[in-house]
């Protein structure tokens, strides 16, 4: 008799722990994953920027890179201006530069 109701709270045990271990996994594979998958994404996409790509930042402001540093940016605007901005301000990079480009100049 002691033997039966040992079986039933255990069992009662793992369907009360279920729902919350579907509801961590859901949240993993919709929520957690993606967003660690975007952040890999954008930490190489600012790691590969070079001299002249052509990007967006954050704020909407398009321009072509001219000094690169580990936590800076410069970016020539049009012939006179350059404008300072912090590496990670870089929202996406609309045109690289080709090797054979950077070769030449």
């Amino acid at each position: 008799m002691w033997l039966a109701a040992t079986g039933n709270g255990g069992s009662s045990l793992w369907m009360t722990l279920l729902p919350f271990v579907l509801m961590f996994a859901i949240f993993y594979f919709l929520l957690i994953r993606p967003q660690q998958k975007k952040q890999r994404q954008r930490g190489s996409m600012l790691n590969a920027l070079k001299k002249g790509d052509k990007v967006v930042t954050i704020g909407g402001l398009h321009g072509t890179i001219d000094t690169i540093t580990d936590d800076t940016v410069v970016l020539k605007v049009n012939d006179a201006t350059k404008l300072t901005f912090d590496r990670g301000s870089i929202n996406n990079v609309t045109a690289r530069t080709s090797d054979a480009t950077e070769s030449q100049a």
